[in-house]
This record gives structure tokens, C-alpha cells and sequence, in this order.
């Protein structure tokens, strides 16, 4: 193995974790406030609407990635076209987003359900729409923890771009697995390990980082 193909490995599992993770984002962070808001607690409480959004949540959320894989084929073939499952780094993106979506909005959702009521009730008596609510006082407030969440996430999608070698995905988990595997280059093996470990490091090290910048109660 070269640092040509080291190199290789890095990018495919950063532009695999990276736009997954932004389109998983756009998807599960209005569903999560959507969760909140019509929770018991939340600004518009609706039992039905909370139930059904729950419900697909948790059934996303109960599917292994890598069934998730298999059972999305005909959906990546869609959007990537056949070939894109030979060898391919985006071909992950489609099960990456849909194994990452409903983690995030259960964690969006436990996020503001931790914000002070009280915050909530004084924006309330000041007028506030329930939009001005969500985006000014409940996004705000829960800054802290969403970061925290965030890291959590991004770390948890470079882990499933592990399964990647189903469909010769390629990233640097897959390259350390094939080199230890095989037994063709150990060293090539532990440097794909260190770069892992480098790259989760930093993720959860600046996530945490921010988080107690952004967290009032810390100060």
C-alpha cells in the first residue's frame, strides 16, 4: 500500500462522512424540531402527528446499515446509476443518510426538550411566534448540546463506512480490514488505524471543544 493510496483512503471516507452527514442534517433536523414541537412539552403538541413521525423514525433506526445497503440498491441505482456499486466511495451517501437521519433527530429532538421551560415561557409572554421560539430561544439555547450531538454523529458515520467493503466502497476502515485481513502490509494496516483514530480525535476533541464555548451554564 502507498500514500498514494492512504491518501485515496482519506479522501473517500471524509467525502463519504462529510456530505452524508450534511445531507442526513437537512433532513433530520426539521424532523426533530417537528418531534419537539408536537410532543406533550412541546409548542404544538398533536399525539397523532408525533406518533406516525415517531414511528418511521424508529423503524429507520432499528435497520442495521448494512441491511440498509442491500435494501436501498434500487434507490442508489436511481440516483448513481448501476455501476456506481463497484467500487464507487458515494454509492455509501444513500444508506449512510438514511442510517444517520433518525439518530439525528431523536438527538435534535432530546436537545430542546432539555432547554429551560422557563426561557420558553418568557419568550412566550414577550410575543414571540413559535417560529421566532424555534429559531431565537429552543436553537439557540440548546447550542451546546446539538454540537455535542453533532460530534457524536459524525463519528458514528465514519464507523459505518466500515461496511463499505460490501460494495468495495473503499475508506481508510475498509483499506486497515483488507490489509490486516489479508496480511499483505500490517504497517499499511496500522497507518490507516492511526489516521482513523487522528480524524475521530479531532471531531470529538472539537466538538467538545465548542460545546463548552457555546454552553452559558459553564460560565
Amino acid at each position: 500500500m502507498t500514500w498514494e493510496n492512504i491518501l485515496e483512503a482519506i479522501c473517500s471516507t471524509l467525502l463519504m462522512t462529510t456530505i452524508s452527514t450534511i445531507i442526513a442534517y437537512i433532513i433530520g433536523l426539521p424532523i426533530g424540531i417537528l418531534l419537539y414541537n408536537t410532543s406533550k412539552n412541546g409548542l404544538t403538541p398533536n399525539k397523532t402527528i408525533n406518533t406516525i413521525i415517531g414511528t418511521i423514525v424508529n423503524i429507520f433506526r432499528s435497520i442495521p446499515c448494512l441491511l440498509l445497503i442491500i435494501i436501498l440498491i434500487p434507490v442508489t441505482n436511481a440516483i448513481f446509476g448501476k455501476g456506481s456499486w463497484s467500487g464507487n466511495w458515494y454509492s455509501m451517501i444513500v444508506p449512510l443518510v438514511f442510517a444517520s437521519f433518525a439518530f439525528i433527530a431523536r438527538m435534535v429532538e432530546q436537545s430542546l426538550a432539555e432547554v429551560n421551560g422557563g426561557v420558553i415561557e418568557a419568550a412566550k409572554s414577550l410575543g414571540a411566534s413559535n417560529w421566532q421560539i424555534i429559531y431565537k430561544v429552543l436553537l439557540s439555547e440548546a447550542k451546546p448540546s446539538l454540537i455535542s450531538g453533532f460530534a457524536v454523529t459524525v463519528v458514528s458515520i465514519i464507523g459505518y463506512t466500515s461496511f463499505a467493503g460490501y460494495i468495495a466502497g473503499g475508506g481508510l476502515i475498509v483499506e486497515a480490514f483488507n490489509l490486516g485481513y489479508y496480511g499483505t502490509n500490517e504497517l499499511g494496516m496500522w497507518l490507516c488505524v492511526l489516521f482513523v483514530v487522528i480524524i475521530v480525535q479531532l471531531i470529538q476533541e472539537g466538538g467538545l471543544f465548542v460545546s463548552k464555548k457555546l454552553d452559558k451554564r459553564r460560565k
